[in-house]
């Protein structure tokens, strides 16, 4: 089977699981023998951003954002636009305030989701041209439902199978102003018709589209993400530093502030004095003056040199931040779809704490690798942390339950033939 997946990108700048997690499922049904093209929209793909030499990037970010809210840019030459997408231009772009913001992108992404009969519909055809010419897939699976304008024209030029993923679009769409949610959750409805089947990652988030959507059940088929444990080491608890772990984006929304309340309350108490923080997984010029507020704070706690600030966190440098953390928590503020960075961390022997909020609950139930608080605050993040850290027997039989349930439950190239599963029903009809 042949089949393109349509991931935007990142860029890099910031630990994107939506993209991670794309790209593991392209390697695993590679393995699995299926012909799998990753195509790229609006900036590079994160952890694997040299794609960009072999597909174009479309929808380029720059492109999309003059044309979007400048006209006259609709005219540029050919030789402008192609300056404007190439990969150095990108990776400025995705380091920019803006780049992964809802607010302010309400009009663009209404228009995205309006296909034909958006603003990009230039793009759209080159998209599908490219499609039909070059790539000729019998699926195209598309990350998310905010890219469903892409839907229709692809279903009418080349009738095949066209499967959307479910992840965390409610973060995009709920940031809007009010006035436009609605408008939005209505047209990735309507768009949606196009879609033979959506893949929510959890059980959670499934129930939770069904509130914004309308989905019949029969086109609902959750498939959990999964990695591939023989891609992580494992180092012993007993050998690491009581050292307590961050990896996401470094933002307000992923809990980073909850975190840093929490870890200086534990070092209120002197028997925690020898645990130390690590935080990685990059950032956006949006994220700038949140961070610098949280450096104050630590600052001020007089931990600065207790905090570890990690600016690389891709291929090797992830793998030594997991070599030198005892436990990882990543206290999203409203929960969210799944977190691929929990499945990270247990594959590499670490146990997670995390709020009992949207999916946490149920990924860390079946893989037996960490436990949940609530309510999520610093306190009670705080007095959690406090009861593992430094019984390291706890955090070994965790650690090894984790890694087990992780093979058990969360095995990439089981969660790929489930998908592929799912392509073939849909071919058969």
């Amino acid at each position: 089977m042949k089949i393109a997946h349509i991931i935007p990108g990142s860029g890099g700048s910031f630990y994107c699981g939506n993209c991670l997690r794309d790209s593991k499922y392209v390697m695993a049904l590679k393995d699995l023998g299926h012909q799998v093209i990753k195509v790229p929209l609006y900036l590079p793909i994160f952890d694997d951003a040299h794609d960009l030499d072999e597909v174009p990037v479309f929808y380029g970010a720059v492109n999309l954002y003059l044309k979007q809210q400048f006209p006259i840019f609709r005219h540029m030459p050919a030789f402008v636009e192609h300056a404007l997408d190439s990969k150095s231009v990108l990776h400025m772009a995705a380091r920019k305030s803006g780049s992964t913001r809802a607010k302010g992108l309400e009009g663009m992404t209404i228009s995205m989701l309006l296909g034909e009969d958006g603003g990009q519909k230039e793009e759209l055809e080159r998209l599908v041209d490219w499609l039909v010419d070059g790539a000729k897939p019998d699926v195209v699976h598309l990350s998310n439902a905010l890219l469903l304008g892409l839907a229709h024209r692809i279903k009418q030029r080349m009738n095949i199978a066209v499967i959307c993923s479910l992840q965390d679009e409610d973060v995009w769409v709920d940031a809007m102003e009010d006035h436009f949610r609605k408008e939005v959750w209505d047209l990735m409805s309507e768009r949606g018709k196009d879609v033979d089947v959506f893949i929510p990652v959890s059980n959670y988030f499934s129930a939770e589209i069904h509130k914004r959507m309308t989905i019949p059940e029969n086109k609902m088929k959750t498939v959990h993400l999964g990695v591939d444990t023989a891609d992580y080491s494992l180092k012993p608890i007993a050998e690491k530093e009581p050292v307590i772990g961050y990896l996401s984006r470094m933002c307000e929304e992923n809990g980073l502030a909850v975190l840093v309340d929490a870890f200086i309350l534990l070092r209120k108490n002197p028997k925690y004095s020898a645990v130390k923080l690590k935080i990685t997984g990059g950032k956006t010029g949006d994220d700038l003056h949140f961070i610098k507020e949280q450096k104050h704070k630590i600052s001020k706690a007089g931990l600065d040199k207790d905090v570890f600030w990690a600016e690389e966190f891709e291929g090797e440098e992830r793998r030594k931040f997991f070599d030198s953390v005892r436990l990882i928590s990543v206290p999203v503020i409203n929960g969210e779809a799944f977190g691929l960075y929990q499945l990270e961390a247990m594959a590499s022997g670490i146990p997670m704490v995390q709020p009992a909020l949207g999916a946490f609950p149920e990924v860390i139930e079946a893989s037996g690798g960490g436990v949940t608080y609530s309510p999520n605050e610093p306190q009670q993040l705080a007095d959690t942390l406090a009861s593992l850290i430094l019984d390291t027997e706890k955090l070994q039989e965790l650690s090894a339950a984790g890694l087990a349930g992780i093979k058990e439950h969360f095995d990439i190239h089981a969660q790929a033939k489930k998908m592929v599963a799912v392509y073939q029903s849909v071919q058969k009809k």
